[in-house]
């Protein structure tokens, strides 16, 4: 019989010797209500002990960050294939106390020292591992995304909340100096007010290739706990890595992948601190014939009541660079804020500058790197108060949720022709203006990539309506898309 997962055998072992008759499903069913443990008390001299799981992708950089963290021992890493483990061999040679490899990172949970858990998994394993770690005891910083569904981050916040833990999500141009800088002028009316911001990512991202067998898996790697709460089965691709971003069953596209950074930053500078109410998404899995199922080129507006946010993800070759008449210079991974009397361009994670509309330069900001994010994190640990964070668990929710909506609209879309556009209006002349250029360059794009809608279907996006305080569409299809089925033993605590 396979392990039960650990937050099932938490709490209620007294309950479960008592009972001898009690099943296994019983067990399941009860874990959401186990009493959970209290996390020690970590002393202001006393190094917090950290564990990563997820050694692929980010998992490196969580890694490193971790190691030069003067505040933090990096104690133990975790991956559920053990080929990971070599990689990380030269890098924690030298280290005084190189820290241990579990294959089941259920046993670090069960660690009572460690304070930390370090989340770099697929998207589909984030808010389950989260919850668990929490209810474990411990504090948590977990990858952009931080949710796979939009109901996945509310739950996150609750079980946060509920038992005094620390969560941050991953999106570190929170932390940068320079960031926080350019956004502390956005917000300081010296371009007037900002209603409008884009949020764009043209990110050349390669087919995944088209094949008809399941994926090879890596020797050794344990599938059943790979796919954790989704289906476990082999998806049908070239390989299991990394290539999950672009399966709707473990990841969320590049919208739910490199742009949470870039609307994170759009949303933060508009000053919205609640779901739109208005959601449409249009494009496609355009240019190419692979088996990946989320779109690659894909155009999302959000809108509240005085607010407008535009986010644009382009995975084709770029051809021209795009600058929207701006004088930031060629944009590929970036923000604009658009104010009544002028902008501010991010071109990158840690830097910024503004204009007014004559040309005339307000100001510039530069500096920071992915260490102040996590040294962010290890304040609101020590001071256990997570207004200290600078992306709080729900902050991550807010900004994850925005690209499931995207998504969500799109799925429940209608074929099109490149050229159609959404009837959603975006509300005052500068967002109209905003709309109608992106559009323009966004289907330029599409064209010059020579993108046949006939091969690879161009859709616009179902028109959402969203009750930000309920955080549910009044559509009930949609409603549908909001959460999701969790495997049996993988279940996602409600709180």
């Amino acid at each position: 019989m396979r392990d039960l997962p650990q937050i099932s055998r938490r709490g209620f072992v007294e309950q479960a010797l008592a009972t001898a008759a009690v099943s296994l499903s019983a067990l399941r069913a009860t874990a959401a209500e186990a009493p959970k443990r209290v996390a020690k008390v970590v002393g202001p001299n006393e190094k917090l002990r950290v564990a990563v799981i997820g050694l692929n992708g980010r998992g490196s950089s969580h890694v490193g960050n971790w190691i030069d963290n003067p505040d933090a021992d990096l104690v133990a890493v975790s991956d559920c294939d053990p080929n990971t483990q070599a990689r990380y061999e030269s890098r924690f040679k030298d280290m005084l106390h190189a820290p241990r490899f579990e294959r089941d990172f259920r046993k670090l949970l069960d660690d009572d020292t460690i304070d930390i858990i370090s989340i770099a998994t697929p998207n589909h394993w984030h808010a389950l591992m989260t919850v668990w770690a929490m209810q474990a005891g411990k504090d948590v910083y977990v990858e952009k995304p931080c949710s796979y569904t939009v109901e996945e981050g509310r739950i996150m916040t609750n079980h946060a909340r509920k038992l005094g833990r620390i969560c941050q999500m991953g999106a570190q141009s929170r932390s940068m100096p320079g960031m926080r800088d350019t956004l502390a002028f956005v917000h300081s009316g010296k371009i007037g007010e900002v209603k409008v911001a884009h949020a764009l990512c043209y990110k050349r991202r390669q087919s995944i290739g088209l094949v008809d067998t399941p994926a090879p898996l890596p020797e050794g790697l344990d599938f059943d706990l790979w796919a954790g709460p989704s289906p476990a089965v082999v998806p049908i691709r070239e390989r299991l890595h990394y290539d999950w971003h672009w399966d709707l069953s473990t990841g969320n596209g590049d919208l739910g992948n490199q742009n949470p950074h870039e609307i994170d930053k759009a949303r933060w500078g508009l000053g919205k601190q609640e779901l739109p109410k208005k959601v449409v998404s249009v494009g496609g899995r355009l240019g190419y014939i692979d088996n990946g199922n989320a779109a690659n080129s894909q155009l999302t507006l959000f809108s509240w009541d005085d607010a407008l946010l535009i986010s644009e993800v382009r995975g084709l070759e770029i051809t021209e660079d795009e600058d929207f008449g701006l004088k930031a210079g060629p944009l590929r991974v970036a923000n604009i804020w658009w104010g009544s009397e002028g902008y501010a361009v991010s071109p990158n994670y840690l830097s910024g500058v503004a204009f007014d509309y004559e040309g005339n330069e307000l100001g510039k900001w530069q500096g920071g790197n992915d260490q102040f994010h996590f040294a962010n994190f290890v304040k609101g640990v020590r001071s256990r108060n997570h207004k200290d964070l600078h992306l709080d668990i729900e902050d991550g929710h807010l900004s994850s949720a925005l690209a499931h909506l995207g998504n969500i609209s799109w799925k429940l879309g209608e074929t099109a022709e490149i050229g159609d556009r959404p009837s959603m209006k975006a509300g005052g002349e500068m967002a109209e203006k905003a709309v109608a250029d992106t559009f323009a360059s966004f289907e330029e794009h599409l064209v010059a990539n020579k993108v046949d809608v006939k091969a690879t279907p161009y859709a616009i996006g179902r028109e959402l309506t969203i009750d930000p305080v309920s955080e549910r569409s009044t559509d009930d299809e949609a409603n549908q898309h909001f959460g999701k089925e969790y495997r049996a033993g993988y279940e996602l605590p409600k709180a």
